[in-house]
């Protein structure tokens, strides 16, 4: 699994116009899955972004995590990040899981943050989005299960 985790202020994601899911100060999780990836990845994962110490102390250190903060995680599907553009002009998404294996693995991804007590709202799998954030810091980490 392969994320790409944004310090936000605020943040939503809309589809066919209507915001279907919002949050206020946290962390924005684009979320890809790969064809070999596997429950233990999403466990892995989760508990590492739920625990991450992005937030600043008043020194301006990354002292707290999102869960010390009472923040808020917005979770969004988004298989483009296994696109490879190694070889020619379109990008082959050939590593990046099918729907029939991604999406229990989405949902148990998002089942494991919530079970760390962190407020989660999602996109939907497999919709067009329109995301909208305000990127915090800016603060933006990519993080890999292997």
């Amino acid at each position: 699994m392969r994320t790409v985790i944004q310090r936000v202020s605020e943040a939503s994601v809309r589809v066919d116009g209507e915001t279907i899911g919002a949050i206020g100060r946290g962390l924005v999780v684009l979320l890809g899955i790969a064809t070999d990836d596997t429950r233990a990845d999403a466990e892995y994962l989760s508990e590492k972004i739920v625990g991450l110490r992005i937030f600043s102390d008043d020194a301006g250190k990354f002292a707290f995590s999102v869960q010390d903060v009472h923040g808020e995680v917005l979770v969004v599907s988004q298989f483009t990040l296994y696109g490879d553009c190694r070889k020619g002009r379109r990008p082959s998404f050939s590593d990046a899981a099918g729907v029939d294996s991604a999406l229990p693995l989405y949902e148990h991804f998002v089942a494991r943050m919530k079970q760390q007590q962190v407020p989660v709202a999602t996109g939907k799998f497999q919709a067009d989005m329109a995301v909208q954030l305000v990127n915090d810091g800016p603060v933006t980490l990519i993080l890999e299960s292997r």
